[in-house]
């Protein structure tokens, strides 16, 4: 039976996803082909409501499928890559030129300060900006903090993050009547959570007393907003990277043990067989003591690289309520009471931004207590192997002579 020929979008979505896949980091949590699907069908579903023309339609998707491939060089200008990307690609299948400068220009509506000029612009940055007003957002906004972190080593303190996300959602707009029908009200859902949670970061005098007289018989604990749902792919990420941390660790503090070993052996045999040797043999004594102090230094880096460093093991109660602690590491509570730690870790569990953000600072400090041991380890292995080789020179000079 004979195959179908596939269609343009088909194959522009098979070259997408591929080029996600090999050119495009995995640092990049919001802007990874997840989010490139969800703009591609957000654009058919409100091209299909507005009825457009199936080529028109087509060079909405293939524009959707190729806004963000720049990111392969990073955020800053990527729309104009991704246009660059798309016009290379749109080439390389014949598609006339007419089709790929709409393309281009539908790629360049995504910037964010673009005002778009006629409908299939409106749309494409409408399909863009669609998780605003979908249950998507949460995840979004998750997401897009933590690809911050990860790209341009950005933390914003929680109470910065969620006046940032405020003042975006508030000075965003839809621009066709389908996108306002679809996603208005839940964008407008979204952002009385972030103000609740707004309120509850950041309580204004009075406030408690003022939401007990509405709610009456309510709580302070109902101004708890719903905690983002950071998806499995976050949490996986997160679980890869600490075993990933733990092996590196392993193997560094193995290959330390192997060098304490190999030379303690050495030192143990030369002070045992040469030392008494060297008055009836003046030529070993150069040599003997190259090789002695090529031993010591490499012992020494393979013991700095194995030594264990504890931190100050206390943060107080001041720290915790400012997100300035990590109770995740020992080091870092030890010297804490049970009750204080106990408390602290209690009011992590609750905030998953706090969570999360303790569970960053770790793999960042895990990740500079490592870039540590590998570096004392390389200074370690580089002397035995070139200290051996010039301790082995000196032993052949010497009996040559």
């Amino acid at each position: 039976m004979e195959q179908p020929v596939p269609t343009l979008t088909a194959k522009a979505e098979q070259f997408v996803e591929a080029f996600y896949r090999d050119q495009i980091g995995e640092q990049y949590l919001y802007h990874n082909v997840q989010h490139v699907r969800d703009v591609v069908d957000a654009t058919r579903r409100l091209g299909q409501m507005h009825q457009l023309p199936a080529p028109d339609l087509e060079l909405l998707e293939l524009a959707a499928w190729f806004h963000d491939t720049g990111f392969n060089q990073g955020a800053e200008g990527h729309e104009m890559r991704s246009a660059a990307i798309a016009r290379t690609y749109l080439e390389s299948e014949k598609a006339p030129d007419a089709a790929i400068r709409k393309v281009e220009s539908l790629i360049l509506a995504t910037q964010r300060f673009f005002e778009p000029g006629d409908l299939m612009e409106q749309l494409i940055r409408d399909a863009d900006y669609s998780h605003l007003g979908s249950e998507l957002y949460w995840d979004r906004c998750s997401r897009v903090r933590q690809e911050l972190l990860m790209t341009r080593r950005n933390f914003m303190p929680e109470e910065d993050w969620v006046q940032f996300e405020l003042d975006f959602m508030l000075g965003h707009r839809f621009h066709t009547d389908v996108a306002m029908q679809l996603f208005d009200v839940t964008k407008q859902k979204n952002i009385k959570q972030l103000r609740k949670y707004q309120q509850r970061i950041q309580p204004q005098e009075g406030e408690w007393e003022e939401e007990d007289k509405k709610k009456k018989k309510k709580k302070k604990k109902d101004l708890e907003v719903k905690e983002l749902n950071l998806g499995r792919g976050v949490e996986t990420m997160f679980r890869t990277t600490y075993r990933s941390h733990t092996n590196l660790s392993t193997i560094a503090d193995n290959k330390a043990n192997i060098m304490l070993s190999i030379n303690g052996i050495i030192i143990s045999i030369v002070v045992s067989s040469l030392v008494p040797k060297l008055g009836a043999d003046l030529r070993l004594i150069i040599p003997t003591f190259v090789l002695l102090s090529v031993c010591l230094t490499t012992l020494v880096f393979a013991i700095l690289a194995s030594r264990p460093q504890v931190t100050k093991g206390s943060f107080t109660k001041d720290d915790i309520i400012k997100r300035k602690s990590n109770l995740l590491f020992f080091g870092n509570f030890y010297e804490m009471s049970v009750e204080d730690y106990h408390w602290g870790v209690m009011e992590m569990i609750k905030d998953s931004d706090f969570l999360y953000s303790s569970m960053t600072r770790d793999l960042y400090y895990l990740g500079v207590v490592l870039a540590k041991k590998y570096r004392l380890l390389r200074i370690s292995y580089n002397v035995f192997m070139y200290g051996l080789i010039i301790a082995v020179l000196a032993f052949g000079i010497a009996f040559a002579l």
